[in-house]
C-alpha cells in the first residue's frame, strides 16, 4: 500500500547540532504549537468515536487502548488516571501494549510486529462485544495494532484509531478512524514529538468527555475522584464547601464519613 507517511518527511531544520540551546528550545515550541491546530480539524472525527464509546459503555461495555513503543505507553497513563480521577473500575479503561508489562519500561524486540498477539491480549481481558478498542500508533502500519483491530472488526466489536498519517493501513482498518496530520517532526521521525502530542491530547480529550458524559463530573469538579492523599482529601473538603454551606471541619467530617464528595453532597441535601 502506497501512501505518504509525513511522520517520516525530513526536518523542517538543518543542523540540529549546531543550533543553541535557545534556537533548540524556540524551534520545538514553534512546532508543538502546531499540535492543537491539527487536532482541531479532527474533531469531528473524535466526536463520532467518543458518542459511540458512550453509547457503548452505557450498556455495560468498556474501553481499550491497545498499542505499541509510545503509542501504547501513552495509552496505558491515559487509561491508569481513570480510577483515581473519576472514581471508576480500575478495569472500566484499559491500555494494552505489545511486549506485555515490562515494553512500559523498555522496548520489547519484534513486539509491535505480530498481527496476532492484541487478539490474544484482548481475550485474556475478556473482551466482548459491547467493548470499545482503539488502536493508537503514529505511524499507522503498526502489525500489533492493525491486526488487533481486524480481529475486533470481525467480532463486531467497535474499532477507533488515533494516527498521524492520513490513508494509513490503521485508519482504512478502524470503524471510526482520528487522524491528526501533524506533520514532520523537529528531529525526523521522531514520532514522541509532535505524534506523541498529538495522540495525548486526543487520549484526554476521549477519556475526559466520555467520563463527562456518563456522569462523572458535577459542574466542574471531580466529584467521584479517589481520596488517596492529603491533597486530594483537601480538595475534596473544598469542593463540599463551595456545594453546600458548611466550614471547611463539617466538610472534612461528612468526607470522611461518606468517602466521597458526591456521596457527602447528597446525603447533606436529603
Amino acid at each position: 500500500m502506497n501512501f505518504t507517511k509525513t511522520t517520516e518527511q525530513s526536518s523542517h531544520y538543518e543542523h540540529l547540532e549546531k543550533m543553541l540551546v535557545a534556537d533548540l528550545l524556540a524551534n520545538i515550541n514553534k512546532e508543538d504549537k502546531t499540535v492543537p491546530l491539527a487536532v482541531e480539524k479532527a474533531l469531528p472525527q473524535i466526536e463520532a468515536l467518543v458518542t459511540k464509546t458512550v453509547a457503548k459503555m452505557k450498556l455495560g461495555g468498556r474501553l481499550f487502548y491497545i498499542g505499541a513503543g509510545t503509542s501504547g505507553r501513552l495509552g496505558i497513563v491515559d487509561a491508569s488516571e481513570c480510577p483515581p480521577t473519576f472514581g471508576v473500575p480500575f478495569d472500566l479503561v484499559n491500555g494494552i501494549i505489545a511486549g506485555g508489562d515490562k515494553a512500559i519500561r523498555r522496548a520489547v524486540e519484534n513486539a509491535e510486529d505480530d498481527k496476532h498477539q492484541a487478539w490474544i491480549d484482548l481475550q485474556e481481558q475478556g473482551i466482548k462485544e459491547n467493548d470499545v478498542v482503539i488502536g493508537i500508533a503514529a505511524s499507522g502500519t503498526t502489525p500489533y495494532v492493525i491486526g488487533g483491530l481486524e480481529k475486533c472488526n470481525s467480532k463486531n466489536i467497535i474499532t477507533g484509531c488515533i494516527t498521524c498519517n492520513e490513508g494509513s493501513p490503521i485508519a482504512l482498518t478502524a470503524k471510526y478512524p482520528i487522524v491528526v496530520v501533524v506533520g514532520p517532526e523537529f528531529v525526523t521521525g521522531s514520532s514522541r514529538m509532535k505524534a506523541g502530542t498529538a495522540q495525548k491530547l486526543v487520549l484526554n480529550m476521549i477519556s475526559t468527555t466520555t467520563m463527562i458524559q456518563l456522569g462523572k463530573v458535577k459542574g466542574n469538579k471531580m466529584v467521584d475522584m479517589q481520596l488517596s492523599n492529603d491533597k486530594l482529601v483537601d480538595r475534596g473538603v473544598k469542593m463540599i464547601m463551595s456545594e453546600i454551606p458548611v466550614d471547611y471541619d463539617k466538610a472534612s467530617q461528612l468526607l470522611k464519613e461518606f468517602g466521597s464528595v458526591r456521596k457527602a453532597v447528597d446525603n447533606y441535601n436529603k
